[in-house]
């Protein structure tokens, strides 16, 4: 009778193995939902991360028109899906995040026209974005390059990371954001120290300035900023919504009493959700949330 008990448990343990690990592949099935290769980019989906990667590092994934338009239908993808929370965009290779224009390509000749309404990226004239987009910078951020990073809600940058508007030393100006969104986020003075001469500024420089939230080891930009957004992943997805709103809208109010008392959309949409309810209700019965962004 032992030996016959031994055996159950000995098949049920086996059986108990085999469900884990079949368990664990639905998963991984269910997290990586769809990587997509475009001419000038590449996409990848982990539950409801959306993962950006620039593709071009033989030219410092530099960006020309037909690049920029490919990465605003990305991003226009991105916004519109229900099931895709937060967004990473990074540069192929550990060389450079972007370099910015493909000032060569425009050199050459090559067609200037076809510049998406939204921008450098698809991002750095983009206004209709509520969900939070994570700049990975894996290296040399310049010109256009900072611009994009700059117009993302964080930067995780590796130890190698290079930043820097140089415009000026070529006779243009920062005028994809850059003039204007640096002194929103660092202030005047320490903008213009940057905007006024083209100066390079390192990873480390720029978190002590404040543009910059954490600084990674090389080659490590990406798994970095994943780990900024599973804690992002871990909020309710309409508060993360309405407070990156409110935010943002209130920095252009009159007054802090104008920006307390305002109205935000996405704070209508977090009170009328589901959301609202499964918060308090989950920490009530001391388990996970179970959000589902609506």
């Amino acid at each position: 009778m032992a030996e016959i008990h031994r055996l159950i448990g000995d098949v049920r343990q086996v059986i108990y193995v085999k469900l884990s690990l079949f368990d664990k592949l639905v998963n991984f099935s269910l997290l990586i939902q769809e990587e997509a290769m475009g001419d000038f980019s590449s996409v990848s989906r982990e539950g409801g991360l959306t993962i950006i990667t620039i593709e071009r590092p033989e030219v410092m994934n530099s960006l020309h028109p037909p690049g920029n338009a490919e990465l605003a239908g990305i991003f226009d993808d991105f916004v519109a899906d229900p099931e895709q929370w937060v967004a990473i965009i990074t540069g192929a290779g550990d060389r450079a995040f972007s370099a910015g224009n493909d000032l060569k390509y425009q050199a050459s000749g090559g067609d200037m026209s076809g510049q998406p309404s939204s921008g450098f990226a698809g991002l750095t004239s983009r206004f209709d974005n509520p969900k939070p987009v994570i700049a990975a910078v894996n290296g040399v951020a310049m010109g256009g390059g900072f611009e994009i990073a700059l117009a993302c809600d964080l930067i995780i940058a590796s130890d190698n990371a290079i930043f820097a508007l140089p415009e000026p030393r070529v006779g243009l100006a920062a005028l994809a954001g850059g003039i204007h969104r640096l002194p929103r986020e660092i202030g005047m003075k320490q903008a213009m120290g940057m905007l006024l001469t083209g100066r390079r500024v390192s990873a480390e420089e720029g978190k002590q300035l404040g543009f910059v939230n954490d600084v990674v080891p090389a080659g490590e930009a990406l798994e970095g900023a994943k780990k900024w957004a599973e804690l992002i992943l871990e909020c309710a997805p309409l508060s993360v919504r309405g407070s990156k709103q409110a935010a943002m809208d209130g920095m252009n109010a009159d007054s802090l009493e104008a920006a307390i008392k305002g109205k935000y959309e996405q704070i209508q949409a977090m009170y009328k959700g589901s959301d609202f309810v499964e918060g308090p209700l989950a920490f009530s019965e001391k388990r996970a949330p179970n959000w589902k962004g609506e």
